[in-house]
């Protein structure tokens, strides 16, 4: 069963969507930049759905300033309350619930880590967001892993030698390749602080072919044992056989809270 209903943040009234299960352990999907809770083309609905067929109740919401919900949009640095009070929300309408694992990917993942967790049992990030404004490039380690996935493409050989790739972006992207590593940036060492001391597991999700996530794992730690990279998957994982691997990863770690 899925219900609709309200709840308060700082004097905002917050609207969400429950997706009922049995389980004692519950999912949070907070949402990525200012997308509807629905998610595009109702993919966050869908996986809700997919989730609670598993057993575990789904809470999605639209955070201050965003869809249906009323207040100022504060952006993902500013909605750790909007997620504090969306996890008292799904504890209170699932007094079953004794344990909440939240989810978000992009910045939604860097706005849990920046929350520290939010209160939560486990946490779900997905290509967590690094760069402190939207003009900011890769890091070379990034875009040297793209040109290594791209000379083993065949495809990508034949249209560079048939002239069909413009040569200037593809020369400033060598010269960006080149560079040496920057140091982190201060989102990323903040976000890195927010989960030093998080208790409970931890999950980093990786689409092999999103910037945004090959960024965050150029300069995350290589030896994380948290992380997984999903294979040809992109920043959503809107392949076929990414959302299949993004529900399956989802579930070993509820289960994996469940039985702690």
């Amino acid at each position: 069963m899925r219900r609709h209903f309200t709840f308060a943040c700082n004097g905002d009234r917050l609207v969400a969507t429950l997706d009922q299960g049995s389980g004692t352990t519950g999912l949070l999907l907070v949402t990525g930049g200012n997308e509807l809770r629905a998610g595009a083309w109702a993919g966050q609905a869908q996986f809700a759905a997919r989730v609670a067929t598993a057993g575990y109740p789904v809470l999605r919401f639209d955070r201050r300033g965003c869809g249906d919900s009323e207040g100022v949009n504060a952006g993902f640095a500013g909605s750790a309350d909007d997620i504090v009070a969306a996890v008292a929300k799904l504890r209170a309408e699932c007094p079953h619930v004794t344990r909440v694992v939240a989810m978000g990917n992009c910045d939604a993942a860097s706005a849990l880590m920046l929350a520290g967790g939010a209160g939560c049992d486990g946490l779900i990030l997905s290509n967590p967001w690094t760069f402190e404004t939207q003009a900011d490039e890769a890091p070379p380690e990034a875009v040297r892993n793209h040109y290594r996935g791209r000379l083993a493409d065949w495809n990508a050989i034949k249209r560079l030698l048939t002239g069909q790739v413009a040569l200037g972006p593809l020369l400033r992207s060598l010269i960006s390749a080149a560079k040496p590593a920057p140091p982190p940036s201060s989102l990323l060492r903040t976000m890195t602080d927010g989960v030093a001391t998080f208790a409970g597991p931890i999950r980093f999700l990786i689409a092999a072919k999103d910037r945004t996530g090959l960024a965050f794992a150029s300069v995350w730690d290589k030896s994380d044992p948290r992380v997984r990279h999903a294979d040809a998957a992109t920043h959503s994982f809107v392949e076929p056989h990414a959302r299949e691997w993004l529900v399956q990863q989802v579930c070993e770690v509820l289960k994996d809270v469940t039985l702690r």
